[in-house]
């Protein structure tokens, strides 16, 4: 199979795998951070194979998503043999796939720059306008509040408290979506988080002026 038909079963194989999700991390999301990570890719010289493979199958695994996020990579690499794609690449994107995730921590140094990519195009996606309706989706979808002044942010968390501890919409800026900016690996996604970031911090400002009757 070549690249270009590869490239649009794995489109096909994420519709149908994430087609009904409605937390934020439906085919859309997907389709989002696919062509921001193109552009990147294209912009910083990566494997455009690897870099829209990766891009395209990241959440099939996401634990937010599936039972068990070792299933969802076994799921993952069944369908990249499956397609004949050459074991190199199917190492490299199976590499991407299960390190890049914030998981409450932000880790950050993915080890190739294909990796760099597509974490810096999703997490592109995660902030922003974007970002914005992303986490009120999330947060509705997981049963929290939008704001309760009465419950601060969480600092210092494992994974398990960041995926399952108890939170709200705007405190997930303060979590995770406000430090990603400084997190980002390429030039270019830097360039690009940098007016994302100012979108947010805009909407926070005039959020917090709505919620006490100020505008």
């Amino acid at each position: 199979m070549d690249q270009a038909n590869i490239i649009a079963a794995a489109e096909q194989f994420v519709k149908d795998e994430l087609g009904g999700d409605s937390s934020g991390h439906d085919y859309w999301h997907i389709y989002r951070v696919w062509q921001t990570a193109k552009k990147i890719g294209v912009e910083e010289g990566a494997d455009l194979l690897v870099v829209e493979l990766a891009a395209l199958l990241h959440d099939i695994a996401d634990e937010k998503l599936v039972a068990s996020e070792a299933e969802g990579l076994a799921k993952v690499r069944s369908w990249l043999v499956e397609q004949g794609v050459a074991e190199a690449t199917v190492e490299h994107v199976m590499e991407i796939i299960s390190t890049m995730s914030f998981k409450g921590g932000g880790k950050t140094g993915m080890r190739t720059l294909e990796g760099a990519v597509v974490q810096d195009a999703d997490r592109l996606d995660a902030i922003g306008a974007v970002g914005i309706a992303r986490v009120f989706a999330y947060s509705g979808a997981k049963g929290q509040l939008s704001h309760d002044p009465h419950l601060p942010p969480r600092t210092d968390m494992t994974a398990e408290e960041y995926r399952k501890g108890k939170s709200t919409a705007i405190n997930h800026f303060y979590e995770k979506l406000l430090k990603l900016k400084d997190l980002m690996n390429t030039a270019y996604g830097k360039q690009m988080a940098e007016g994302r970031h100012a979108v947010m911090e805009a909407f926070l400002e005039q959020f917090y002026a709505e919620w006490e009757g100020k505008k």
